[in-house]
C-alpha cells in the first residue's frame, strides 16, 4: 500500500512539472548551461524581469525596493499577480519581445523562469492584426425548428439531430486561428458512442459520473453522453495550477463523495493526479480519458428517461461555504431554457458567442443548451482565451454577428480597461442585441462605463441587460425585456441601512448608494420580499428574496440540513437580499454575508470594492465579514486586504487609511484589519470572494501561514488515501468473499436438488424440494424475502401468474415463496442440454418458442389444455431482462390464455433481484428482495382486444409497485434518429 502511495506521489509530480496543462519544461540542466553560455538569453531574463518590475510598479505604486524580484519568484505569492494581473503581464512580454504565447502561460506559470523557458521557445508574431481579418460567418438558409413537445433533454438533441442533422450547433475556437464546428448529428453520434463506452464501464441508469475537463468538444460529447446512457453528468472544474492542487482535489472529493459518482471522466494530463480522488471516493471506480470510452464498446442500451428524472448536479461554487449539489431534472431546464427564450425572443438566428465555463450553470445551461434547445448557433473559446485577450470576445461576436452574449461583471470591467483602442479598430457590435450580466454583483459604474467605451463601436445602450439568477432556480430568474435601457436606483444610504427602505433620491447627494434593476421574473415564476417571518413586504423594502416556478428545484442532493434552511412551505430561499419596485427586483447582497454591527446592517461587498481602490491595495483582493463577539453579544467589522508593504510604518499608514475610508462609508471603525501577503485572500474558481472560508481562516488563526510545496501537499493527500484505500480493499474483497461462498451454496445446493428432482417419484415431492433448496439458499446467503399478498393465491381457483423479470434468480425467489405448485414457462433455449432439459421436465417447466410464430401458436394450445387441466402457469411476461431499471412491454401470449379460458390473472411484482444479480455478471451481491402479489384481475371477454385489455391493466399494476420507469413509452435515441433520417430520404 505504501509502495502504490509512493508510485502516485511521483507520478502526480511528474504530471505537474512536465505535461502541458501547466508547464512544459525542457531538460533543466541542459538549459541552464545553455542560458549561462548564451549572451542573448541573458539579455531575455533582464528584459523579462524589467517588464515584471514595471507592472508591479504601475499595479502598487510604491517602491519595488520591498520587493525582490527573481526569476524563481512566485508570480501568486511573491509579485502578487492574480489571474487579471497575468493577462496584463502575458501582453507586455508579447509586446516586448515581439512573440506569441499560449494563452495557456496565463494559468500554467509559476515563477518568471516558467516564462522565460517560454520565451525561448515562441515563436515572432504576426505582423498585421489577425482579429480584424475573419470575415463574417454567414447563417444558413435553413431554419431551425423548435422542438416544443420534447420532455428531455435527451429528445432535444435526438430531435434536432433527426430533423436538421447537418446544421452547425457549435464553433469552438480554441486560438485566434483555429476552428472545429460541429454539426447535430455529430454531436449526438458522438455522445452515443460515449454512452456505450459509459455502459460497458458500468454505469448504471441514474448513476452520477463526474466530468473534469476543459473546454473542448469532447466536454459536449461527454455531457450528453452521460444523458444518453442514463447516467447524470456532474460538472467539475479542471485543476489549473500545482500550488493550488490540494485544495482542488479536496474540494473536489467532497463533491464525488456526495454525489457519490461511478465514473470520473478527464484528461490524460490530470488522470494521475485524479487517481487521488479514486482513492478518497469510495463510490469512485474508473477515472477514464475520452478516448477509453468512445472505443468500440458494442451497441447502446435502450434508457427511458423521463421528465422528472435528474438531468444534472449542479454543484454550486462554495462561495459562500461547502460546495451544495442542486438538484435539476429535466423538467426544471427546460421550462427555464423556454422562460428564458420567451423573455429574449430567441429564434435559431440568434448566434450566442460565449467564452464562460461549461462547469458554470450560465455558460452550460444559459449559453450552451439554451443555443441547443433554439438551434442556434454556439460560438465558445475557452475561459483563459478570454482572461487573456479579452478582444477575442468581442471580435468573436463581429466575426459571427454575435446577438446574444453573457459575462459575469468582471468581464465588462476587463474590456473596459485592459483592452487598447489599436485592437478594437473596425470592430462592429450592432449585431449584439442582448449583453447579459449577472453572476455576481452587478456595478452601475460598470454598466456605465461598458455602453460609453462601446457605444461608437455599434454597441446599443438597450443591449445592456442585468439579469438575476442562481442554480437553485436552474439558472435564471429575473430578466429585462429586450431593447429596454439598463435602471440604475439611487438610493439615501443612512436611511437603507438603518431601516432597509430605499428612499429614491434625484439629483447629486454625498450619501447614497445605488443598486441596478435586474428585469422582471421569468414568465410563470414568481418572486417574492419577505421578513424574518416570511411575512411579505411592500415595495422599497429590503428583505429576503424568496422564488418559486417551475425552473425551482427539489432540493440539495443528500443535504437534508442544507434543505430545511432552502424550502420554506412552496417558497424556496434564495439566501439574497433584495426590493422590488413595479415589479422590478433590486438585489442588495447576500444575507449570510450581511454584516449586523450596532442594529445596522453593513454591506461587505461595498467596503471591498472601496478598500480595493485605495492605493497600495490589490483590487478585487479584500474580504469584509463579520465575526462574532460574545462580550458585546454583535459582530466585529473584520477587513482583510493584500499588500505587498512590508515596513512598519506603510502597514500602519494603511490600516490608518482603510479605517477612515471604512468610516466614511459606513459611519463604523473596524474592529480588526489585516494587511497580508498576496494570494492570502480565497477566492472561487471563477473569482468571486469566499467570505465563509476567508472568515474560517481568520478565526482560525491561519492567516499568513505559509503554502505548503507541491510535492507536500500531494504527499499529505496520498497519505490521507491510505485509509480509504484500505477501506475500499477491504469492502471489495468482502464482497468477493461473499459473491464466492454464494456459489459455493448454490452448488452445492444445486447439485443435492437436482439429485432429488432426477430419483424422486412424486411429482409434487420434487417441487417441494426445489422451494426447500430456494428457501435454504435465500436463508444461507442472507438474503430476506419479504412479500404481501400472499392472501391473493390461498383460494383454490385457477388463475395464471404474470411477472415482471430482472434477473436469473426470479424464479428461484419466487419458487420460494409461492404457497402452491405452479408450472414455470420458459425460453426454448433452456432445453439445449439434454440432462437440464430432462431436470425442468420433472418439475413441471413449460419450454415455449419466443420467435417463431406458428410454434408460438402450438405452446399457446398446450399452456391452454395445461389451465384446463388445473395447472396454474407462472410467466415472466416480458420474456427477457436487461441490467438498466425499467420495465419492458409484455407479450401477450399469457393473456392471450387467460381470455381464451376465462381464467384472472395474478399480477406479481419483483424487486430487488436486479441489484443482487444484474444481466451481464455473475457476480452476486448483499440485498433484500420484495415480491408483492396484486388482486387477481378478470378478463372481460375472450377476443383480441379482451387479451390487450389484461395486458395493459396487469402491466399497469406491477408498474405501480415497481418504481422504475416505463420502457414501453420509450423511444430509443438510434429509432428516432433513423426514422428523422428515412423521411428526410423521401422527401422529394
Amino acid at each position: 500500500m505504501v509502495n502504490l502511495n509512493r508510485r502516485v506521489v511521483e507520478r502526480c509530480v511528474f504530471v505537474l512539472r512536465k505535461q502541458s496543462i501547466w508547464i512544459q519544461q525542457p531538460d533543466q540542466t541542459s538549459s541552464m548551461t545553455n542560458r549561462q553560455n548564451d549572451t542573448d538569453s541573458q539579455l531575455q531574463h533582464k528584459s523579462l524581469l524589467q517588464v515584471i518590475e514595471e507592472l508591479i510598479e504601475e499595479l502598487h505604486s510604491h517602491r519595488l525596493s520591498r520587493v525582490r524580484v527573481s526569476l524563481d519568484s512566485s508570480l501568486d505569492r511573491d509579485l502578487g499577480l492574480d489571474s487579471l494581473a497575468r493577462m496584463e503581464l502575458l501582453t507586455r512580454i508579447e509586446q516586448r519581445f515581439g512573440i506569441q504565447l499560449s494563452e495557456q502561460l496565463l494559468a500554467s506559470a509559476e515563477t518568471p523562469r516558467d516564462l522565460l523557458r517560454t520565451l525561448e521557445r515562441s515563436s515572432a508574431v504576426k505582423e498585421q492584426d489577425t482579429y480584424n481579418t475573419f470575415q463574417p460567418t454567414q447563417q444558413s438558409d435553413q431554419k431551425s425548428e423548435v422542438p416544443q413537445q420534447v420532455e428531455t433533454l435527451n429528445e432535444a438533441i435526438i430531435f434536432h439531430a433527426a430533423n436538421h442533422p447537418d446544421r452547425t450547433h457549435i464553433i469552438f475556437e480554441p486560438t485566434e486561428d483555429s476552428a472545429e464546428q460541429l454539426t447535430y448529428k455529430e454531436l449526438f453520434d458522438g455522445a452515443a458512442q460515449m454512452a456505450k463506452g459509459l455502459h460497458y464501464y458500468g454505469l448504471q441508469q441514474g448513476e452520477c459520473a463526474a466530468i473534469m475537463l476543459p473546454t473542448s468538444l469532447d466536454y459536449f460529447f461527454s455531457f450528453f453522453g452521460i444523458l444518453l446512457a442514463g447516467g447524470i453528468p456532474v460538472p467539475l472544474y479542471p485543476p489549473v495550477r500545482p500550488t493550488q492542487i490540494e485544495e482542488h482535489m479536496r474540494r473536489h472529493a467532497k463533491i464525488l463523495t456526495n454525489a457519490r459518482a461511478k465514473i470520473l471522466i478527464t484528461i490524460p494530463e490530470v488522470k494521475p493526479v485524479a487517481q487521488l480522488l479514486k482513492a478518497q471516493t469510495r463510490s469512485l471506480n474508473h477515472v477514464l480519458e475520452n478516448s477509453e470510452l468512445t472505443a468500440n464498446h458494442g451497441s447502446i442500451e435502450e434508457v427511458a428517461v423521463e421528465p422528472d428524472d435528474t438531468a444534472f448536479l449542479q454543484y454550486t461554487s462554495g462561495s459562500t461555504g461547502d460546495p451544495k449539489g442542486v438538484v435539476l431534472t429535466h423538467r426544471n431546464l427546460l421550462a427555464n431554457i423556454r422562460a428564458m427564450g420567451e423573455t429574449v425572443q430567441v429564434t435559431s438566428d440568434d448566434v450566442f458567442v460565449s467564452w464562460l465555463p461549461l462547469y458554470h450553470d450560465m455558460g452550460l445551461i444559459g449559453a450552451w443548451l439554451g443555443s441547443l434547445y433554439y438551434g442556434c448557433r454556439l460560438v465558445i473559446m475557452p475561459p483563459l482565451t478570454f482572461l487573456a485577450r479579452p478582444q477575442r470576445w468581442l471580435w468573436a461576436i463581429h466575426n459571427h454577428r454575435g446577438s446574444l452574449s453573457a459575462s459575469p461583471n468582471f468581464g465588462y470591467e476587463l474590456c473596459c480597461k485592459r483592452i487598447s483602442d489599436k485592437l478594437l479598430e473596425g470592430l462592429d457590435l450592432s449585431s449584439w442585441r442582448m449583453a447579459f450580466n449577472g453572476a455576481e454583483p452587478i456595478s452601475p459604474e460598470t454598466l456605465i462605463n461598458f455602453e460609453e467605451r462601446f457605444r461608437s463601436y455599434g454597441l446599443k445602450k438597450t443591449s445592456l441587460a442585468p439579469v438575476y439568477g442562481l442554480a437553485e432556480s436552474s439558472v435564471g430568474l429575473a430578466f429585462p425585456p429586450p431593447d429596454r435601457p439598463f435602471l440604475i436606483d439611487r438610493i439615501h444610504r443612512d436611511t437603507f441601512t438603518r431601516s432597509g427602505k430605499a428612499t429614491p433620491l434625484d439629483g447629486e447627494y454625498r450619501d447614497i448608494v445605488k443598486f441596478v434593476a435586474c428585469g422582471q421574473p421569468l414568465p410563470g415564476h414568481q418572486i417574492r420580499i419577505v421578513d424574518d417571518s416570511d411575512r411579505e413586504l411592500p415595495d422599497r423594502i429590503e428583505g429576503h428574496i424568496q422564488f418559486k416556478g417551475p425552473s425551482s428545484t427539489s432540493g440539495y442532493y443528500r443535504n437534508p440540513a442544507q434543505n430545511e434552511q432552502l424550502f420554506h412551505d412552496d417558497w424556496l430561499d434564495s439566501g439574497d437580499l433584495g426590493y422590488m419596485d413595479n415589479s422590478e427586483l433590486y438585489v442588495t447582497g447576500r444575507k449570510k454575508d450581511i454584516i449586523i454591527r450596532g442594529g445596522r446592517n453593513i454591506y461587505p461587498h461595498e467596503i471591498e470594492e472601496t478598500v480595493g481602490n485605495i492605493d497600495k491595495i490589490r483590487k478585487g483582493c479584500v474580504v469584509a465579514f463579520g465575526s462574532h463577539d460574545d462580550a458585546s453579544a454583535t459582530e466585529r467589522l473584520v477587513v482583510i486586504a493584500e499588500t505587498r508593504a512590508r515596513k512598519q510604518e506603510a502597514i500602519d499608514q494603511l490600516k490608518q487609511t482603510i479605517s477612515e475610508t471604512v468610516v466614511d462609508l459606513t459611519g463604523m471603525i473596524p474592529d480588526e484589519i489585516v494587511l497580508a501577503k498576496p494570494g492570502t485572500v480565497l477566492k472561487t474558481s471563477s473569482g468571486k470572494i469566499r467570505r465563509a472560508a476567508n472568515k474560517e481562516m481568520f478565526e482560525q488563526d491561519r492567516i499568513g501561514k505559509p503554502t505548503r510545496a507541491v510535492w507536500l501537499q500531494i504527499t499529505r493527500m496520498a497519505v490521507k488515501t491510505i485509509i480509504p484505500q484500505a477501506r475500499r480493499l477491504f469492502n471489495r474483497t468482502t464482497a468477493g468473499l461473499y459473491a464466492c461462498y454464494c456459489w459455493l451454496l448454490f452448488g452445492i445446493i444445486a447439485a443435492v436438488t437436482a439429485l432429488v428432482v432426477a430419483v424422486f417419484p412424486s411429482k409434487k415431492g420434487r417441487w417441494w424440494f426445489c422451494r426447500l433448496g430456494c428457501r435454504l439458499l435465500a436463508f444461507l446467503s442472507g438474503t430476506t424475502i419479504r412479500t404481501t399478498g400472499l392472501q391473493h393465491l390461498d383460494t383454490d381457483a385457477i388463475s395464471i401468474l404474470a411477472s415482471n423479470h430482472m434477473s436469473y434468480i426470479d424464479s428461484m425467489v419466487l419458487w420460494a415463496v409461492l404457497p402452491r405448485q405452479c408450472s414455470f414457462i420458459g425460453k426454448e433455449e433452456l432445453g439445449d442440454k439434454p440432462f437440464l432439459k430432462y431436470l425442468l421436465s420433472r418439475i413441471d417447466v413449460v419450454l415455449v418458442n419466443r420467435f417463431d410464430f406458428e410454434k408460438g401458436i402450438e405452446d399457446i394450445d398446450t399452456i391452454s389444455a395445461l389451465v384446463a387441466s388445473g395447472a396454474f402457469p407462472m410467466f415472466f411476461c416480458e420474456g427477457t431482462f436487461q441490467r438498466m431499471p425499467g420495465l419492458l412491454p409484455f407479450q401477450l401470449g399469457a393473456f392471450t390464455i387467460a381470455a381464451r379460458c376465462n381464467v384472472p390473472v395474478i399480477p406479481i411484482t419483483i424487486r430487488g433481484t436486479r441489484n443482487k444479480l444484474r444481466s451481464g455478471t455473475w457476480y452476486p451481491r448483499t440485498g433484500g428482495v420484495w415480491v408483492t402479489f396484486s388482486h387477481p384481475l378478470a378478463p372481460t371477454g375472450d377476443s383480441w382486444s379482451d387479451a390487450l385489455d389484461l395486458r395493459e391493466r396487469t402491466r399497469s399494476e406491477i408498474l405501480g409497485h415497481l418504481g422504475e420507469p416505463d420502457l414501453a413509452k420509450s423511444i430509443t435515441s438510434i429509432t428516432q434518429t433513423e426514422a428523422g433520417e428515412k423521411m428526410r430520404e423521401k422527401k422529394p
